[in-house]
């Protein structure tokens, strides 16, 4: 709004000595606080939360625990709109807390367009402690051919491309033009292991390539087919507790989601998708988050595992240009981190990140601006909503964490919540918690109001079940335009939504019962 006050205070000066009346415009201000109309706002270009650039967009993190600096480093692919012939450098930020970050610039510039890192793709970074260096391998990219290559960089600042080391897939039986995402660890056995997504033929694998040194690197074969049709990007491997994991994202585009598997050996683990009959990890097909959160990839301090994934931009700023089957979304967005949560049964699921809740320490006013003429019910603070009813509440920040509590009176019950709503608006925007087939619950997305398309395809979450005591704890980061929601530390569901600042937000019941208790906001100090 600064720069409406400005203007403001500009048109003021001009007008003639005297003048003042009821209609100057010096003299009137929105009233932010009394008022909950509809506020075609302007989204800030800067975020609090979520990272992206000055200039630019974040796209495939790779995240990377660094032992000497004890912080993370997440290197990135830098997407300039409109990119150079010459695309997707390797840049840079380090973060202690998953939750605040510091720009590093470019660490790994892009070759020439006759060099094979013309454009640069996902890779992966490791230190070697004996040689005190820092090795990035990474995906080199020309039309028609992908290679896997390396920079080295004893300080983390300066790299060299080794210009002498190629990993070509048709060297091996694999595709030429797929050949990509590098993911290197040290094994058990003492040596360096790299997976990379290729195919063999018209089949996804996975495969494996093995070192002594991280300098020669030997073929081991196929690591671990991919079921059907599908193609695994961006792969992740890691141990936590007593299990494998592999955390990976699925590309074709009816899905494009970040998935994982799950073994209590890496043999076990390899044999998830084994002659195509897969093994899904949990009751939802391993899926994460949404068509929201794309290309993650996690690291570990030791005590925590984060993912960083991408949250991608909608062309126009339209909330349901979301680029469901058969077109994709906006490629590059701004850096998500969420929580790795491992339950007792070796299930992961995402939740909120300590750092980024610390950071919404400012707790605002909530009040009731509007209501539906019925089904709305107050007992001190507790509501209680039945049929279709509402509850619109005073206008957010720029940086908002939302967080009330609803407990529904049986699995059948639907309910929700809006963003960039008003008492006049036509339209706005429902994440929605919506009842499945047996005791199964979806979170979806819908466009309400007079002129608003309803559900929204290609941006809905996944099915998990319904809480055995019918309470659901909601929580929501609201970084401008990105909005991260998480329910019981068991659904995350991230989504790109333009417009919710200065806009007024609401709680929805369609149809069944349900009690709201503990509505809080709070924003970034």
């Amino acid at each position: 709004m600064k720069t409406m006050i400005y203007s403001l205070a500009l048109t003021a000066l001009l007008l003639p000595l005297g003048s003042c009346s009821d209609e100057d415009p010096v003299l009137t201000q929105k009233d932010w606080d009394g008022t909950a109309t509809y506020f075609a706002s302007t989204d800030e270009m800067t975020f609090g939360t979520y990272y992206k650039p000055y200039v630019g967009y974040v796209g495939d993190p790779m995240p990377f625990y660094d032992p000497v600096a004890k912080d993370f480093k997440v290197l990135y692919l830098q997407d300039y709109r409109p990119n150079a012939e010459t695309y997707h450098p390797i840049w840079a930020v380090s973060t202690a807390d998953a939750a605040s970050y510091t720009s590093l610039g470019e660490l790994i510039p892009t070759g020439t367009v006759s060099e094979p890192d013309a454009a640069i793709g996902t890779g992966s970074t490791i230190y070697d402690e004996a040689e005190k260096l820092y090795y990035t391998f990474y995906t080199g990219h020309t039309a028609g051919q992908e290679v896997v290559m390396v920079a080295t960089s004893p300080d983390f600042k300066a790299w060299t491309k080794n210009r002498s080391f190629y990993l070509a897939g048709s060297d091996y039986g694999y595709s030429r033009s797929d050949f990509r995402d590098p993911f290197v660890f040290k094994g058990n056995d003492g040596a360096y292991h790299m997976l990379v997504s290729t195919m063999e033929g018209t089949k996804g694998k996975l495969v494996e390539f093995t070192s002594p040194d991280l300098k020669t690197w030997s073929h081991a074969g196929v690591f671990m087919t991919m079921m059907w049709d599908r193609f695994y990007e961006c792969p992740d491997l890691f141990k936590m507790g007593d299990w494998w994991y592999l955390v990976y994202s699925e590309k074709h585009a009816v899905i494009r989601k970040v998935q994982y598997f799950k073994g209590r050996t890496l043999d076990e683990l390899k044999a998830a998708t084994a002659n195509d009959v897969v093994t899904w990890p949990d009751s939802h097909e391993g899926f994460l988050d949404s068509r929201g959160f794309y290309a993650g990839k996690t690291a570990s301090d030791g005590t925590n595992r984060y993912i960083w994934g991408w949250c991608p931009t909608r062309a126009g700023n339209d909330n349901t240009n979301v680029g469901a089957s058969p077109n994709e979304p906006e490629w590059a967005g701004n850096l998500v981190a969420h929580r790795i949560i491992q339950h007792e049964d070796g299930t992961l699921t995402l939740g909120a990140v300590e750092g980024i809740d610390r950071k919404y320490a400012s707790e605002q006013e909530v009040k009731i601006m509007s209501q539906s003429e019925s089904g709305v019910a107050n007992n001190n603070g507790v509501y209680t909503m039945t049929g279709d009813s509402y509850m619109l509440f005073n206008r957010l920040q720029v940086h908002n964490k939302i967080s009330f509590t609803v407990k529904t009176a049986s699995a059948s019950d639907k309910f929700g919540f809006s963003l960039v709503r008003g008492t006049d608006s036509k339209k706005y925007y429902s994440v929605i918690v919506n009842p499945e087939p047996g005791t199964t619950r979806k979170v979806n997305f819908e466009e309400e109001g007079e002129e608003g398309k309803g559900f929204i395809e290609g941006i809905d979450g996944y099915v998990f079940n319904t809480p055995s005591d019918n309470v659901y704890n909601i929580t929501v980061y609201t970084d401008n335009s990105v909005c991260v929601v998480y329910i019981n530390d068991d659904v995350a569901y991230t989504n790109r939504i333009y417009g919710i600042q200065k806009n007024c937000w609401s709680i929805n019941n369609y149809g069944g019962s349900i009690e709201v208790s503990d509505i809080k906001v709070s924003v970034q100090e």
